[in-house]
């Protein structure tokens, strides 16, 4: 295909792909049971951060998770003693186990009651939010602000990407989409307003990273930070000013349609 023929084609299957039928077997579809901010931010990154592996594992180990917590997750985080962790143990999901689950309640209530919100203690670490060039060193810094709370384990590290490290950070990506992505079409969460969609970076994983080398949108042959860059580079060329819309057609066509 020219490149005006990939434009047009992903365009469309973007359309496709982003409605809400999407949602009911995505681990975005834990998040869009709340409505309080607070349960949203917190909801959203567990649901973002144990988002590998079959879906059904994924959403009954959220199910989970969300029921330890009394399905009201931020009041939790916000509100818990430290002898309130123990609703964790005996929690697995794949290599996320109890001491994993309490070491992210504890920072994210750190993060939370430092700044505020979830939002912020991004855009805190975000020194240009405008320059899409600037993400990389945002994602570094939330994963250093992350890890230095009190009271989150060394083996806890390796489930908050750093990018800094070759890291293609695919979950913290996908987070990102949710919460500053438009909700206008029923899918991304859109609460985060303080970040514009242009500096979004794909979600880079398995099928969008074959689909986009099948439509030459991606040379690297690794599945790390360089290829984050190198395909998001690709769709900031189909659309600047929401390049991560398009993870929709690249997703769809590798994981629905075997393209």
């Amino acid at each position: 295909m020219t490149p005006e023929e990939v434009k047009e084609f992903l365009l469309e299957k973007a359309d496709r792909y982003e409605v809400p039928d999407f949602i009911p077997h995505d681990p975005l579809s834990i998040p869009h049971r709340y409505s309080d901010r607070r349960d949203v931010e917190v909801s959203s990154f567990f649901a973002a951060s144990l988002a590998w592996g079959n879906r059904v594992s994924i959403l009954k180990s959220l199910d989970d998770l969300m029921a330890r917590m009394d399905h009201a997750p931020g009041s939790f985080v916000m509100e818990h003693e430290e002898s309130d962790l123990r609703v964790f143990d005996g929690f697995v999901h794949r290599t996320f186990q109890s001491i994993d689950a309490k070491g992210f309640v504890r920072a994210l209530s750190g993060l939370m009651k430092a700044h505020g919100s979830l939002e912020k203690a991004m855009v805190s670490g975000w020194h240009f939010p405008e320059n899409p060039a600037s993400l990389e060193g945002a994602l570094t810094s939330f994963h250093h602000a992350f890890i230095e709370q009190q009271g989150v384990e060394n083996r806890t590290r390796k489930h908050v990407a750093n990018p800094a490290k070759g890291s293609a950070a695919k979950r913290l990506n996908m987070w990102l989409r949710w919460m500053i992505r438009s909700s206008k079409r029923g899918v991304d969460l859109g609460i985060w307003k303080s970040i514009s969609p242009a500096v979004l970076h794909i979600p880079l994983d398995v099928h969008t990273s074959n689909v986009g080398r099948k439509l030459g949108l991606l040379n690297r042959r690794a599945n790390d930070w360089k290829a984050v860059l190198e395909l998001t580079a690709s769709l900031r060329a189909i659309d600047s000013k929401d390049p991560v819309r398009l993870d929709f057609a690249l997703f769809g066509l590798g994981a629905i349609e075997d393209f």
